[in-house]
């Protein structure tokens, strides 16, 4: 199976879901290239941006963990090489 390149965006709505964003990104550890946060104090929210190299299964599993965490909402963007 190829692996894709994308990016998780990552909206957390819910401090209390940290932990359980950082569980899911640990078990995906090995696709991981790299992440960034950046709070947005003003909204009171914090943006997650994490880059990926899996296949696409796993890049999906990963977005629907995380999307699945309550006040998190997530969306996959794919590279097209």
């Amino acid at each position: 199976m190829d692996n894709k390149v994308a990016i998780v965006a990552i909206i957390v709505e819910r401090g209390s879901s940290v932990d359980g964003i950082n569980s899911v990104l640990h078990e995906y550890s090995e696709f991981i290239i790299g992440r960034m946060g950046v709070p947005y104090r003003k909204k009171g929210i914090n943006i997650i941006s994490v880059a990926v190299d899996a296949p696409e299964k796993t890049v999906e599993e990963l977005a629907a963990k995380v999307g699945a965490l309550d006040g998190v909402s997530s969306n996959t963007v794919y590279s097209v090489g």
